[in-house]
């Protein structure tokens, strides 16, 4: 009888080795529970066969096309990624509806004597409850948020924070950005669902007696919107404002832009953006010095001119009211320090 999930924490703890994602390639890449593995009953072009079929020819032959469909991909994955599981192996299945594809898969599993289970509703009971935690919901404990100028080192500040104990949400590396122009990690974000889902489990593992510490964004991370549930409670949370010297977040901002340095092409269409805001004459200085690699004269120039006038202007405005944290430089010591402080704070 498949399981009932009713909450997201439930995931965590059920009593199964792995949890495998049954849809097709493409549906597993626009989102899935966090954690799982694809193991697709149909492939993409499989799905969309039999779909047709059932539709326009009879519904009584795509069942059975796409069950010898399901026993081939089966007969695949059991030679392939299932073939060292021991007997013990215990995995929890799932697919759109929770239905005929998991269902299936389910079986010939469990034939082989592997305690294997469904969960009723599948994918879209999963999606739910993602929905409801971050557009119905309340966040589960208080957030405080770490603000700062560019440069002031506010993720590493995260990364220390999570190190020592403290809970944290990383909402860039979940978004794949970071924050900026110069943000993207890679050729893409992930889906607006698959980010509200990587989300969703951070907030599902919060204890409620302890604040979360969160970086000071806008209400978008690239192209992927923050939802309502966090934002409003970001928008009216505590914020910690970080200063240090302008030489120390030049050096940061060098080290943590590695992709910028090794593509000067790629650095000169990020820099073009800026042409709205300061016009070509300036947008093509910074460009020569981008090409002559004066990565310090060029990183000075960006916050000097673009990147410190738009904070005071936005972030001064939504928290006057931050607690400064002045750091005498970057260095991992300092920063470990400052955690060590804000930890102290929270529990004292």
């Amino acid at each position: 009888m498949p399981l009932k999930l009713t909450q997201l924490s439930d995931l965590a703890t059920l009593p199964f080795d792995q949890i495998i994602d049954v849809r097709s390639p493409a549906e597993f890449a626009l989102d899935h529970v966090p954690g799982a593995v694809n193991l697709p009953a149909m492939s993409n072009d499989e799905r969309a066969r039999v779909g047709t079929i059932y539709v326009q020819e009879d519904p009584f032959k795509a069942r059975k096309i796409g069950a010898a469909i399901v026993a081939r991909n089966v007969a695949t994955h059991l030679e392939g990624p299932l073939s060292e599981k021991e007997g013990s192996y215990k995995p929890l299945v799932y697919c759109w509806r929770g239905g005929q594809r998991s269902g299936s898969v389910a079986i010939i599993l469990k034939q082989i004597g592997w305690r294997a289970d469904t969960f009723e509703g599948g994918y879209q009971t999963y999606r739910r409850l993602v929905s409801k935690a971050l557009y119905e919901g309340a966040m589960p404990c208080p957030v405080v948020v770490i603000d700062g100028g560019t440069g002031t080192a506010k993720t590493r500040l995260l990364a220390h924070l999570s190190q020592q104990g403290a809970q944290t949400l990383d909402l860039e590396a979940m978004a794949e950005h970071r924050g900026s122009l110069f943000g993207p990690m890679g050729d893409t974000q992930p889906s607006q669902k698959a980010f509200e889902s990587r989300l969703a489990m951070g907030l599902a593992k919060l204890q409620s007696n302890r604040p979360v510490y969160v970086e000071a964004e806008s209400s978008k991370i690239g192209r992927l919107i923050i939802p309502p549930v966090l934002w409003q409670a970001m928008i009216a949370a505590p914020n910690l404002r970080l200063t240090a010297p302008l030489e120390a977040r030049i050096d940061h901002l060098i080290s943590a832009y590695p992709d910028m340095r090794a593509d000067t092409a790629k650095l000169h269409t990020v820099l073009d953006k800026l042409t709205r805001y300061h016009g070509h004459e300036k947008v093509a200085q910074w460009k020569a010095l981008a090409s002559a690699t004066d990565y310090p004269q060029l990183t000075r120039a960006l916050i000097e001119t673009h990147y410190d006038p738009r904070y005071m202007r936005i972030s001064r405005a939504h928290a006057p009211d931050a607690k400064e944290m002045t750091l005498p430089d970057l260095s991992d010591k300092t920063l470990a320090d400052t955690a060590c402080q804000i930890i102290a704070a929270e529990t004292g």
